[in-house]
């Protein structure tokens, strides 16, 4: 394992000031479909009991993410899910969502029916599932799926639209000049949300919410999605695993998800 090399990061406060720690979750705390190991919860935990914030950053839904935080066995965590477009806080069991933001589905919609007519159109309704213009795979969307028109999208707010279908990624460009946030996580999928919308933006205001010093950040990752929440951080660390890209945008790496990188992360910042 290479682990992370990093030294907890420091600011003008007195040591024992809280850390605000930013998780991906996919490809960092656990592998898509799988529970997180005993390692990473107990690392997780373990900086909770230190009296540090971790807040899961990542590009699932809120349901899929409350269901990671759940799994970790955190109960007092705030959570930023579909790329920033929401933050929410859950406390036990119960979750309340604290900021949302809304995407212009037309735009998106427009863009997609024009470049590629056949990808599949699925719109997130918060805390519950998605609106989808023919049914996806079961395990590629966290929640229900229900079947809408196109009318249906452009009438339902949502926060962030899922595209997917063969080459979905060449949808980005477009998607980007018409001042959209999009990202290609696979070649088949794209996420689209808000403009100026990302991880980043959604931590920097549950930084200044809680309080934290911005020399007292830190942010773990894997994908191209974290780029801008390394950015963000005081202190970032690239999962081992991670694209030469992703790695660049990080200081600091650890080990891969095989070797548990992320639980030597999060211990690692505890001095």
């Amino acid at each position: 394992m290479t682990p992370a090399t990093a030294q907890p990061p420091t600011a003008n406060t007195e040591p024992t000031a809280p850390l605000l720690v930013a998780c991906d979750i996919d490809g960092t705390l656990l592998r898509t479909g799988q529970r997180p190991t005993a390692a990473v919860r107990h690392a997780a935990r373990e900086v909770l009991r230190a009296g540090h914030h971790v807040v899961l950053a990542t590009g699932r839904s809120l349901t899929g993410a409350v269901t990671a935080a759940l799994q970790l066995g955190l109960r007092d965590v705030w959570i930023v899910a579909s790329n920033g477009a929401v933050t929410a806080h859950l406390l036990g069991d119960h979750y309340r969502v604290v900021e949302q933001q809304t995407v212009d589905a037309a735009v998106v919609i427009d863009v997609a029916q024009k470049e590629a007519p056949a990808v599949r159109i699925a719109g997130e309704i918060v805390g519950a599932g998605w609106h989808v213009s023919a049914p996806f795979p079961g395990h590629e969307l966290n929640g229900t799926q229900r079947q809408a028109t196109i009318a249906e999208f452009q009438t339902n707010s949502t926060p962030r639209i899922a595209l997917h279908g063969p080459d979905a990624y060449r949808l980005v460009p477009a998607l980007l000049a018409r001042g959209l946030t999009a990202i290609a996580t696979r070649l088949d999928w794209v996420d689209v949300t808000p403009p100026q919308i990302s991880k980043a933006s959604a931590l920097e205001k549950v930084r200044i919410e809680l309080g934290i010093d911005a020399g007292r950040t830190a942010a773990i990752g894997d994908g191209e999605n974290d780029i801008e929440m390394f950015r963000w951080a005081a202190h970032a660390v690239a999962m081992g695993h991670a694209s030469p890209f992703v790695l660049a945008a990080a200081r600091y790496r650890t080990g891969s998800i095989d070797d548990e990188g992320a639980a030597s992360a999060l211990l690692s910042l505890l001095g």
